[in-house]
Formats: structure tokens, sequence, C-alpha cells
């Protein structure tokens, strides 16, 4: 029975790598677009990737720029080009797995920003991350627990729970996993890393009040993948939970994990939002699009 599991698991695998090679590679890249007195600005570079300005602060939060995951060729390009992107304050990482921390976009990022103004940036990881990054040329690696915050400058990153796992590789489930608030003054952005559906959207709510939800969406299906990932309708209540003015969809599109159609994610998600009245509160961004909230 073991072996008919995998055997069937591998197949399962191999049609997603060929769908993958086999689909063109769309999108474009933009310039940023740049704040002004201190407005909150989101770009969504793509899949969990996003470009935040808040507070004056230019942050990074689970950047990938790769081609290639592996075997698993990127769909649609990063909305934003690396020698592009303004010298960078912090950069956030979710968790461990390979599509949340890229090892040569850190790097590269690392060292455009100390190529620009001579210093390096932050970067903010969960507990037992360290490792990963403290060769990739940053000059704080700051680890925290969940309901840990840092304060750079006047931005507040607190680290939040998930619902998720954070190993890099089959056995090291030693290390943390999470989200992120960030917040300056009055206002205030929660980027979710990759979670199930769980109760903490409402403590997370009711702790930190955040105005602005980046919410993953993709890789629902098989069912069984909802242990660890939100389907569209599972976003849209988290989304309530939070109590939130604004959502954000994330983590689709760019990368295919699992078995769903391309673009239904999207789909299912405008469509739950109209039935539950809400549809105006959900901004899908398109890669480099940079959107600002008062």
């Amino acid at each position: 029975m073991l072996g008919i599991t995998i055997r069937r698991k591998a197949r399962q695998f191999g049609t997603l790598v060929r769908h993958s090679a086999l689909t063109p590679r769309t999108g474009v890249a933009r310039k940023p677009v740049l704040a002004r007195r201190g407005e909150l600005g989101v770009t969504f570079i793509g899949h969990s990737s996003f470009f935040l300005q808040i507070g004056g602060k230019n942050i990074l939060v689970d950047p990938n720029f790769a081609r290639w995951i592996f075997v698993l060729k990127r769909l649609r390009r990063p909305g934003l080009k690396l020698r592009e992107l303004p010298a960078i304050d912090a950069v956030l990482v979710s968790h461990a797995h390979f599509d949340h921390l890229h090892r040569p976009s850190l790097r590269a990022i690392a060292w455009l920003t100390r190529r620009k103004t001579g210093k390096r940036p932050a970067i903010i990881v969960p507990r037992h991350v360290r490792d990963l990054v403290s060769d990739m040329g940053y000059g704080r690696v700051i680890e925290l627990d969940w309901w840990q915050s840092f304060q750079l400058g006047n931005v507040e990153v607190t680290h939040v729970p998930s619902r998720h796992w954070g190993a890099r590789i089959v056995r090291d489930v030693h290390r943390g996993y999470g989200g992120y608030v960030v917040r300056s003054g009055s206002q205030s952005i929660y980027h979710a890393g990759d979670t199930a559906y769980f109760d903490g959207f409402r403590e997370i709510g009711e702790r930190l009040k955040p105005e602005v939800a980046l919410l993953p969406i993709g890789a629902y299906h098989p069912d069984s993948f909802r242990r660890v990932h939100t389907s569209p309708e599972d976003a849209i209540q988290a989304f309530l939970d939070l109590g939130a003015r604004w959502m954000v969809p994330m983590h689709y599109g760019t990368f295919r994990l699992s078995y769903e159609p391309v673009d239904e994610p999207v789909e299912r998600l405008r469509a739950d939002a109209k039935r539950r009245g809400v549809e105006k509160k959900i901004c899908v961004l398109e890669e480099g699009v940079t959107k600002f909230f008062e």
C-alpha cells in the first residue's frame, strides 16, 4: 500500500513539473513607484513576495526572484527588478521553505543595498532560522518568537502565529514559522506567510488590528493541502476574523505547487467575496503595481 501511495504521488508531482515546464512564462517587470509624505505603499512582486513602504522605511517580505525552484518553473515574471529596488531597510522571512526563503535573492538584496548606501539592511526571521541567512551579508539578523516585536526606527514588526510548518528539509522541524504585522503610527499591514485557516486570525485581529491583510489563496487542492494552506474561501473567512479594512491575495499563479487550475484561486476569491458582501474590500494586485492605502 505504501509503495502504491508513493508511486501515485510521484506521478502527480511529475504532472506538475511537466505542466510548469510547458507553460509559457508571462508578466512584465515595472519600476517601483515610491511613496511620498509617508504613504503606505504595497507592491506585489509575485507569489508571496511584497515590497512595502511604511513609516518611511522600505521593507521586503519573502522576496523570491527565482526563475525556477528546483524543477518547478516560475510562471509569472517578478513584477519588479532587483536592481531597480531602492535601498532596503529590512527583509522579513516568514519561514524556511524554498519558495519563501530564496537565498540568492536575499544575497542580492543585501549586496545591492550596501552598494547604494554603504549600509547593510536588517533581516528578521523566525526562531532557529538564523543559520540559513547569517552568511547573506545583512547587518543584523533578528530572530523572533510568536508575539515578539522588533523596532525598526518608527516601524514596529511583530511576529505572529500561523498554522503551517517551518522545516527547510525533512528533519529540521525545529525551525519556526509564522506571519508579521508591521505598524507605524496609524498604518498597519499583516503578511500571513503560509498558513491554513485557524482561530489565530481572530486573536491577531484583536491584539494588533491590522488595516491591510496580505493573505494566501492558492495551493489548496487536493483538500488535504488545506491542513497547511488556505483556500480562497478560507482566506475570506480569515479576513473577516481579522477585522481588517482591505485584503490583498497572494500565494497563487507564480509557481504551480498544487493541482487546482492556475486561474481558479482568484475566480473563487471574487465569487466568495461577492457572496459575503466584501467584494469592494478585495484588492487583487497585478505584479509590479503599487497600491497606496490611506
